[in-house]
C-alpha cells in the first residue's frame, strides 16, 4: 500500500506542522486510502495473535499464583518484574513505536515519491540502528550492576530484598532484546505487516511458562525471571527474520548516501519528550510498588494480579490503535490532516466502546473471574476477595488508559524524530514547549495518583492505591484530549465527548444488570458466563437505544445479516446462487 501526495490543507492549524513541499496544488487528490478491508484483516491477525499471547500471559500468572501464592517471594519477583514491565512500554509498545513508526512511514512515503536512487528505508535503518544498540547495551549493564540500589528505591520495605536483587539482575537482560524487538516491529508495522509483531508475546510467554513448569521446584520464583530473560531474546528473533527479508527486498545501490541525501533530517532531541512521557506514565507502577511495600505481604501481588486481568479489557482497544497508527502516521507524513483527524476520531469512539464493554464486564463479574482464574493451589479465598476488590476499583481508570493510548500516538507523530529536509523546523517557544505537554499532563496525573494513594492507603490498603491509579490516569486523559487539539489535529470535541457520554451511560447500565445476573450463581464459571452474557446483551441494547453509533452500527449490521432474505432480495441475487 502506498500513499499518494495529498492536496494542500486549506486551513493550517496554528500549532501543527507546516506543510512543506509535499503539500501540492489543491487540485491534486488526497492521499490514497489503504486497500478495502485492510484494517479489518490487520486487526484480525493482530487480535488473534495478541489474544493468544494474553491467554498465555494469563496462564503464566495463574501458574505463578498456583506455585507460589501471594507472599514475600512473589512480591520480590514482582519488584524485579518492574524492569521488563518498564522496558516493554518504553522499548516495544509506546516510545519506540512513537519514534520509529512515523519515521519509517515517512521513509516509505519518500520511497514512493522517489522511485529512483538509494532506498530511504534502508538508509534510515543504517543510520539509527547502531546508535540504538549502543544505548541498549549501556542500559542493560547499568540496570544489572545497579540492581541493589534499584530495589531499594522501588520497594524499601520489601521483606526479601536479596531475592529481588537476584531476580532484577536476571530480568535486566531483557532491555537489549526488548529494544531490538520494538525497533524491528515498528519497521514492520510501518510496512503494514502485523503478523510477526503481534506474535512476539506468544513466544515470550511460552518461554516463561516453560521455565516455570520446569524449574519452579528447584529455582522457585527465579525460574520465572530466567524465563523472562530468555523470552526477550526470542521476541527479537521473531521480528528479525521478516524485517531482514523486507529490507533486502528494498532498492539496492552501490552509492552510500546520507539521510540528507534522502530528503530526511534526524532530530535526536525529539526523543526526549517521548521517553519522559513513557517513564512518567510507568511511574504509576513505581508508586504502587513503593507504597505497597509497606502494606502486609501479598499486597503487591494482589495489585499485580488485579492489574493483569483488568488490562485485558483495554487490550482490544490498544490492538485497534496498533493497526491504525501507521495509517495516521502515513497521513500526517503526507500532510493530510483531514484523514488523520477522521481516523483519530474514529479510533477514540471505537476504542472507548471496546474498553467500556470490558469495564462493565469486570465490574459485574470481578469476584467470579478472579476465583475462576486464580483460586488454585496457594491462592486462597482471601486472596480472591482482595484481588477482586482492587480490580473493580482499577476498572474505573481503564477507559482513560485506553484513550491515552489512542491520543498519544498522533500527538507525537506531529513532530517525529525524522522529518523531511524541505519542511521548516519547529519555531521557538510554543511548539517546542508543546512537545512536553503529555509529560506535564502525565506528571499532574501522577500528583493526583500520589495524593489519593497517600490519603487512601492507610485506611483502604491496596484498594486505596488502585483508586489513586484510576484518578490520576483519568485526569491525564482529560488533559491530553485538549492537548491533541492544541497540537494541531482539529478534533470535533463536541462530537467526541457526546459519543463518549452515551457510551458511559451504556456501560453503567450494562454493569448494573450484569452484577445482578452474576449474583444469581455461586459457581464461578456459571456466574461469569451468565453475568458476561447479560453485560454483552445489555450493552448492545442500551447502546443502540441511546444512539451510540459505535454500538448501534455493528448491532444493526448483525441484525441485517441474520435477517432472512425477502423475495425482493432473492430477486437481486444472480441466477444459480
Amino acid at each position: 500500500m502506498t500513499t499518494e501526495q495529498p492536496a494542500a490543507v486549506a486551513a493550517e492549524p496554528t500549532t501543527g506542522p507546516v506543510p512543506g513541499p509535499r503539500a501540492a496544488a489543491a487540485a491534486e487528490p488526497r492521499a490514497a486510502a489503504p486497500r478495502r478491508g485492510f484494517v479489518a484483516r490487520a486487526f484480525g491477525v493482530t487480535a488473534v495473535l495478541t489474544a493468544a499471547g494474553s491467554v498465555l500471559g494469563m496462564l503464566r500468572d495463574l501458574l505463578l499464583a498456583s506455585f507460589f501464592g501471594a507472599n514475600q517471594g512473589t512480591d520480590a519477583f514482582l519488584v524485579a518484574w518492574t524492569v521488563p514491565e518498564t522496558a516493554a512500554p518504553l522499548l516495544i509498545e509506546d516510545c519506540m513505536a512513537f519514534l520509529m513508526v512515523p519515521a519509517f512511514s515517512l521513509a516509505l512515503v519518500l520511497r514512493d515519491e522517489r522511485p529512483e536512487g538509494p532506498d530511504p528505508v534502508r538508509q534510515l535503518a543504517r543510520v539509527t540502528l547502531p546508535g540504538l544498540l549502543l544505548v541498549l547495551c549501556t542500559l542493560t549493564l547499568g540496570a544489572a550492576l545497579g540492581a541493589p540500589r534499584l530495589v531499594e528505591l522501588l520497594a524499601p520495605g520489601l521483606a526479601d530484598p536479596g531475592l529481588a536483587v537476584t531476580c532484577t539482575r536476571i530480568t535486566a537482560l531483557t532491555i537489549l532484546p526488548f529494544g531490538l524487538a520494538g525497533y524491528l516491529g515498528s519497521a514492520l508495522r510501518a510496512h503494514h505487516s502485523f503478523l510477526a509483531p503481534a506474535g512476539i508475546y506468544v513466544a515470550y510467554n511460552l518461554t516463561i511458562l516453560t521455565a516455570l513448569l520446569s524449574g519452579h521446584e528447584l529455582l522457585g520464583v527465579k525460574s520465572a525471571a530466567i524465563g523472562v530473560a530468555v523470552g526477550g531474546v526470542l521476541m527479537a528473533g521473531v521480528v528479525a527474520v521478516p524485517i531482514g527479508r523486507r529490507l533486502r527486498q528494498g532498492r539496492r545501490t552501490r552509492v552510500r548516501s546520507s539521510l540528507a541525501d534522502q530528503g530526511l533530517v534526524l532530530i535526536p532531541l525529539a526523543v526526549l519528550p517521548m521517553v519522559a512521557f513513557t517513564l512518567t506514565r510507568q511511574a504509576q507502577v513505581f508508586v504502587e510498588r513503593y507504597l505497597g511495600s509497606a502494606l502486609p505481604p501479598g499486597s503487591i501481588s494482589h495489585l499485580n494480579y488485579a492489574a493483569k486481568i483488568s488490562q485485558l479489557a483495554m487490550t482490544v482497544a490498544i490492538l485497534l490503535v496498533t493497526v491504525t497508527f501507521p495509517l495516521v502516521a502515513r497521513a500526517l507524513a503526507a500532510g493530510d490532516m483531514e484523514a488523520a483527524r477522521d481516523r483519530v476520531e474514529k479510533d477514540l469512539g471505537q476504542g472507548a466502546a471496546l474498553v467500556l464493554l470490558g469495564t462493565a464486564f469486570l465490574m459485574a463479574c470481578a469476584p467470579s473471574v478472579v476465583a475462576m482464574v486464580f483460586e488454585h493451589g496457594q491462592f486462597g479465598a482471601h486472596d480472591t476477595a482482595a484481588t477482586a476488590a482492587v480490580m473493580r476499583v482499577y476498572s474505573f481508570g481503564l477507559p482513560a488508559q485506553a484513550l491515552i493510548g489512542v491520543m498519544i500516538r498522533p500527538f507525537f507523530s506531529m513532530r517525529p524524530v525524522v522529518r523531511r529536509a524541505g519542511d521548516p523546523g519547529p519555531d521557538g517557544g510554543g511548539r517546542r514547549l508543546l512537545d512536553w505537554y503529555p509529560v506535564a499532563a502525565m506528571a499532574l496525573g501522577l500528583v493526583v495518583t500520589v495524593t489519593v494513594g497517600l490519603l487512601a492507603t492507610p485506611r483502604f490498603g491496596a484498594v486505596g492505591l488502585a483508586a489513586g491509579n484510576a484518578a490520576g490516569i483519568t485526569a491525564t486523559a482529560a488533559l491530553l484530549l485538549r492537548g491533541l487539539v492544541l497540537r494541531g489535529i482539529p478534533l470535533r470535541l463536541h462530537r467526541v465527548l457526546g459519543g463518549h457520554a452515551r457510551l458511559l451511560a451504556t456501560a453503567a447500565g450494562a454493569a448494573v444488570l450484569g452484577t445482578a445476573a452474576a449474583g444469581l450463581f455461586a459457581d464461578p464459571l456459571l456466574s461469569t458466563l451468565f453475568g458476561g452474557l447479560t453485560v454483552a446483551l445489555a450493552f448492545a441494547a442500551l447502546g443502540t437505544a441511546l444512539g451510540a453509533r459505535e454500538v448501534r452500527d455493528p448491532v444493526l449490521a448483525a441484525v441485517r445479516a441474520l435477517k432472512p432474505p425477502t423475495a425482493a432480495d432473492e430477486g437481486k441475487l444472480p441466477h444459480g446462487h
